[in-house]
């Protein structure tokens, strides 16, 4: 199964860079290959956990996938866990971690493990994938200078 993991310093606190991953909403305006993304319910756990559950729909050339995750948003924790529902995979799960380094500084770990159910899919997109998450990675800390501001 591919895996995928980065860990990354950002200029931006802890809380802020949780906020803003977990707008999943706003993921179209820039998170690559994101062409659309539906929000199917959103209930609040208490104790600051938030779980969601989404359709994103992921677009490059003539390939256009949708599939539906259940998002764990447990903000005291700073933690997001991602569990595959439905769609193209086998199987895929994803958190991230934010940890704090100052008030104005973090570090924002990413995983992701994955599997599509049709080998030619994961011919197809299987590699371009990798480089679509680093390209995300990227994404995400220039969202996060234009939301907050460049530090």
């Amino acid at each position: 199964m591919p895996r995928f993991s980065t860990k990354r310093r950002v200029r931006h606190g802890a809380g802020d860079m949780f906020d803003l991953v977990a707008d999943v909403e706003r993921y179209p305006d820039f998170v690559p290959m994101c062409s659309a993304m539906h929000l199917r319910s959103r209930v609040d756990k208490g104790a600051g956990v938030t779980v969601i559950v989404a359709e994103m729909t992921v677009a490059y050339k003539l390939i256009r996938q949708t599939f539906t995750s259940r998002a764990t948003l447990d903000r005291p924790n700073l933690r997001i866990l991602v569990e595959y529902l439905d769609g193209p995979f086998r199987h895929m799960q994803n958190r991230w971690m934010f940890r704090p380094l100052g008030e104005k500084a973090c570090e924002v770990e990413f995983f992701i493990d994955y599997e599509f159910r049709s080998r030619t899919l994961a011919m197809l997109v299987g590699s371009l994938f990798d480089v679509v998450f680093r390209r995300m990675a990227s994404a995400f800390e220039r969202r996060a200078d234009a939301v907050y501001g460049g530090a």
